[in-house]
């Protein structure tokens, strides 16, 4: 249902580095960038995309208070493996993987701009 979701970012060159290391257990890379302002990612199992960008307007992203970013995975192993290369490229833990739901296994974590995010694998 979704094309794609933009997170907002004060410095596009790590926040790429972070996001390549935390979507390749998810079988996200790179797709295209939009000059020095934002980079697009995809995978060949699902349709939609997320972008990590500068914000248009030129003020300083900020995460939104209640805003979260939920990337599926494949199976509980990838949600541990995303979640464990999110924290080793420096984000901070906001829910270590886990059985939330009967059908919901889920990892939290804040990136390096303290944008929200979620790995999980239904199921």
């Amino acid at each position: 249902m979704i094309g794609y979701a933009t997170i907002g970012t004060n410095d596009l060159e790590k926040a790429s580095l972070f996001y390549d290391a935390v979507l390749a257990p998810l079988g996200g890379r790179r797709t295209f960038a939009n000059g020095e302002r934002m980079q697009f990612y995809g995978s060949k199992e699902t349709p939609g995309m997320i972008a990590i960008a500068k914000p248009y307007d030129e003020q300083p992203a900020s995460a939104g208070n209640g805003s979260m970013f939920g990337l599926p995975a494949a199976s509980k192993e990838q949600v541990d493996a995303a979640h464990a290369a999110a924290i080793a490229a420096g984000a901070t833990c906001d829910g270590p993987p886990g059985q939330r739901l009967p059908t919901f296994y889920g990892a939290y974590f804040r990136d390096l701009d303290g944008n929200k995010v979620c790995i999980f694998n239904m199921g």
